[in-house]
């Protein structure tokens, strides 16, 4: 191809002028030995870190940035660590039980066991108070039933109230006080629970559980500072079977009654009418515990 040819030739498609033939052989390339290998440049290439460095800092002083996906890593390592102290912590805790002595087992048991009755005991007390409380109307209703039942009942027993049952009148001629007082405690004993001794003088006594007796000058029984002349009316409520045959049995209140010279007839009634009250003392040293 002539100058004129290769002048009068078209451009290429891109706009550019076709490099000429150049033997690579006739190529001067100088390469530049100072300049330093990519390779040992220490430049990061993290993608979501793009930034250009400083041309002017030494390649060995740019210092890699870490991830943070290693942040993470060392942030769990780090919590993990610490709960592997505080469980052997525990465990070191745990261990001193089984080199404790036997002793010091047995008392902690002891004390553990002593906690849980008490507190059982707690639960079982506020139980029943919730249960009060909640009960409303009804609960207070049954409750003053329940208080007025408990003092009727001590009432007879302290023998300020009258009472009336089943049981036996007995009557004693020819007796001391110390017969009228096993004869009581007989009947005590076999189910009496309320008593009352007459006297022919128009005189009655309630007899409860600090009465006393003793022989009267001149004839007839002191009771509780009241004189009575025979012959005695012993009235006494409850089983009037078991009482009878307690005071009748071999060397009893009756075979000594009639060894000395006395008497003793019993008779059972449907229906003891005791009348005789007593006042209310009141207690100078006794409280109730709550």
């Amino acid at each position: 191809m002539t100058d004129r040819e290769e002048a009068e030739r078209p451009p290429s498609e891109g706009g550019e002028s076709p490099a000429p033939d150049v033997p690579e052989n006739d190529l001067d390339v100088e390469t530049n030995p100072t300049s330093p290998d990519p390779a040992d440049l220490d430049v990061d290439h993290d993608p979501d870190h793009d930034h250009t460095a400083d041309p002017g800092e030494p390649p060995q002083r740019r210092i890699k940035r870490p991830a943070p996906a290693g942040t993470l890593i060392w942030v769990l390592l780090a919590l993990l660590g610490f709960t592997l102290v505080v469980q052997l912590q525990s465990n070191d805790a745990d261990t001193g039980l089984s080199t404790a002595r036997q002793e010091d087992l047995v008392r902690i048991l002891s004390d553990l066991e002593a906690r849980d009755t008490r507190l059982t005991s707690e639960i079982e007390t506020l139980e029943k108070s919730k249960q009060q409380l909640t009960s409303g109307v009804e609960g207070r209703e049954a409750a003053l039933e329940e208080a007025n039942k408990r003092s009727q009942e001590l009432g007879l027993l302290a023998g300020t109230i009258p009472g009336r049952g089943p049981g036996l009148e007995i009557v004693m001629d020819q007796v001391k006080s110390s017969d009228v007082l096993n004869a009581v405690q007989e009947l005590r004993g076999s189910g009496g629970e309320v008593m009352q001794l007459n006297g022919t003088n128009a005189t009655s006594v309630r007899i409860v559980a600090n009465t006393y007796f003793v022989d009267a000058a001149g004839g007839g029984i002191i009771a509780d500072g009241v004189r009575l002349t025979g012959p005695f009316h012993l009235l006494v409520i409850g089983p009037a079977d078991t009482m009878s045959t307690a005071l009748q049995i071999p060397g009893g209140v009756v075979a000594s009654v009639k060894s000395d010279g006395g008497s003793v007839t019993m008779a059972s009634q449907s229906t003891v009418d005791v009348t005789a009250v007593r006042k209310a003392s009141a207690l100078q040293y006794a409280r109730p515990v709550s």
